[in-house]
């Protein structure tokens, strides 16, 4: 991923879920830079790297890149762009949609996101 489409995806991110105080990164040259630096300030982020050779700071996502490399990067042969986003997309809609998740109790992680939506108190301003 370029730096294009990573702040293009961070600031969509943003949009969706609002603006963080601080964004946990892994080493990757698409995260050092100096313009990946000023996106940050500019916008009140502080950037937490995880150190170098520990992929336990992270656990989560390691997880998931192990997941996503094992069932779906390494059991398709990607023809095209397209023919790689279709088989990408279609393996994220069977992880988030259809698959529980021992970590979630059991649920896929739409189901837990409605849950959770469903519980969380609505503020209302005075």
């Amino acid at each position: 991923m370029n730096n294009f489409y990573s702040y293009l995806s961070l600031g969509k991110a943003i949009q969706i879920h609002g603006k963080l105080n601080t964004l946990k990164l892994d080493n990757g040259p698409e995260f050092r830079s100096k313009a990946m630096d000023l996106w940050a300030y500019q916008r009140g982020i502080t950037l937490a790297f995880s150190r170098p050779g520990t992929p336990t700071d992270n656990a989560y996502i390691e997880s998931f890149n192990g997941r996503f490399r094992q069932e779906c990067l390494n059991k398709h042969r990607f023809l095209s762009l397209a023919d790689a986003r279709l088989k990408i997309k279609q393996w994220w809609r069977e992880y988030n949609a259809h698959r529980p998740h021992s970590s979630l109790g059991y649920k896929t992680p739409e189901e837990f996101a409605a849950l959770q939506h469903k519980t969380q108190p609505v503020l209302i301003p005075d």
